[in-house]
């Protein structure tokens, strides 16, 4: 009986790298499922494109945006790594990666103890190749990257609360108002008669700074708790519109547009009386050119070294020589 003889090449199992990739997408919507699809067929081919890799596992990871939720396959792959079951790791991009800069870092530093190298393929990008000081450099780029996707994320959420009423911008407390037990803003019968007395005086001819003595006079603390209100703080409510009742908050995405609610919570001060207190305020400025012009002058003045008396509380400019 003739015998056979079958050659068996013999396998070099050193060159041999099993590999792992690693594919996430942030929610199970039918658009992410098919990037993930997309990631997982490059991924592979990827593979199948070297000889000395073989595909060990594939790691998938769905609707892990949220950095409290667990990324179950992502932490087995760690496992896997670190018991030298996987020896490259593939995987799209950074961001598919990691989920922020800190737990990048932190995952690339355990897999290179373990003696384990990456690769990201949108990046071209290998844990082999990059050194101490470029990865560094590089994660610098993706922590910037990342906070102004953050950024924009924000802006957008303000955006949407703003536009549906949800925003907390709505209920923001300010002097003359106290929040009930739902958080919704209610009048402070105390308070609001101390706006209702500010704007009053305004209205009557007094001036902000007289104002500001005639609360100082009555003992009445500022919305701070200081004896003496600030000039400003006084300017600021005298010009705001949620005194009636009315909120606008800013588009974070558009500047050119605002969102506005009418009847937000109650008012304190009537619509005909901040009416008439836009009025008087914007006659009252029409005086401020004047004042500039005046004190420019006196700067002039005090440039040729001539002596200056501007009086204050009027808008007079007087120049005496030596």
């Amino acid at each position: 009986m003739d015998s056979k003889i079958w050659y068996i090449p013999a396998r070099n199992d050193r060159l041999e790298k099993k590999v792992g990739i690693y594919c996430r997408v942030s929610t199970n919507e039918k658009e992410q499922l098919y990037s993930l699809t997309a990631q997982i067929s490059a991924l592979t081919r990827a593979v199948a494109n070297v000889s000395q890799w073989r595909l060990a596992d594939v790691f998938i990871d769905i609707a892990s945006a949220r950095g409290e939720s667990p990324r179950r396959e992502f932490e087995r792959l760690i496992r896997e790594c670190e018991a030298h079951n996987i020896s490259v790791v593939l995987t799209k991009s950074i961001s598919r990666f990691g989920r922020d800069t800190v737990e990048t870092l932190s995952a690339i530093n355990r897999l290179k103890v373990a003696g384990v190298r990456i690769i990201f393929e949108g990046e071209n990008l290998d844990t082999d190749e990059v050194d101490s000081s470029l990865w560094i450099s590089v994660m610098e780029s993706f922590a910037q990257a990342e906070n102004e996707s953050r950024s924009e994320n924000i802006r957008l959420g303000l955006s949407y609360k703003a536009a549906n009423g949800t925003s907390g911008l709505y209920s923001r407390k300010l002097y003359g108002y106290k929040k009930d037990k739902d958080g919704k803003l209610i009048i402070d019968e105390e308070q609001a008669k101390v706006v209702i007395d500010i704007f009053r005086w305004y209205l009557d001819g007094a001036s902000v700074l007289g104002i500001v003595k005639k609360l100082s006079d009555a003992g009445i603390p500022s919305s701070k708790g200081k004896a003496t209100w600030p000039k400003r703080t006084i300017e600021s409510m005298l010009k705001n519109e949620k005194y009636k009742g009315t909120v606008i908050i800013p588009n974070s995405i558009d500047p050119n547009y605002s969102f506005q609610m009418e009847d937000a919570f109650p008012p304190i001060i009537a619509e005909s009386e901040f009416r008439a207190m836009q009025e008087a305020r914007a006659k009252r400025s029409m005086l401020l050119p004047m004042r500039t012009e005046h004190i420019a002058a006196a700067r002039n003045i005090v440039q040729r070294r001539s002596k200056i008396l501007i009086r204050r509380g009027t808008y007079m400019c007087v120049r005496k020589t030596l």
